[in-house]
């Protein structure tokens, strides 16, 4: 928030309407966390991968069973409108609350949790009809 203030401070002289203000306070804040929620996912990819060893596999099928299964959720995910995906890699990538994932959005609680039932509703719904 801090960053916002300041880049308002910065900008002021270019004729900034007094109107806008809080428009454009808003718009820098909700970017400010999403690209911090972006750097914090991207951290923890990178970490995963460094740390993150195949399990035993019982066959090679088994192997290619367990690739294919993984393309096929993140193809659906993939379909899924851009908040739903947002809610669900903040919640089950980044493990974040209901709460935390609201205040990072910006939006309710509830919202967070109707979106999030949605979405799986709607993987489901996407991955049976692939079968």
């Amino acid at each position: 928030m801090q960053d916002a203030f300041l880049g308002l401070h910065r900008n002021w002289r270019r004729g900034s309407d007094p109107a806008n203000l809080s428009a454009y306070l808003r718009t820098a804040v909700l970017n400010a966390a999403r690209s911090a929620v972006r750097a914090r996912i991207r951290r923890q990819a990178l970490t995963l991968r460094a740390a993150r060893h195949d399990p035993p596999a019982w066959s090679a099928e088994a192997v290619v069973m367990a690739g294919q299964d993984s393309q096929a959720l993140l193809a659906s995910v993939a379909r899924l409108p851009r908040r739903q995906r947002e809610v669900l890699g903040l919640r089950y990538f980044l493990e974040l609350s209901e709460k935390e994932i609201a205040e990072t959005m910006g939006i309710t609680r509830g919202t967070v949790a109707s979106t999030t039932a949605r979405a799986l509703k709607a993987l489901a719904r996407q991955l049976t009809e692939e079968q």
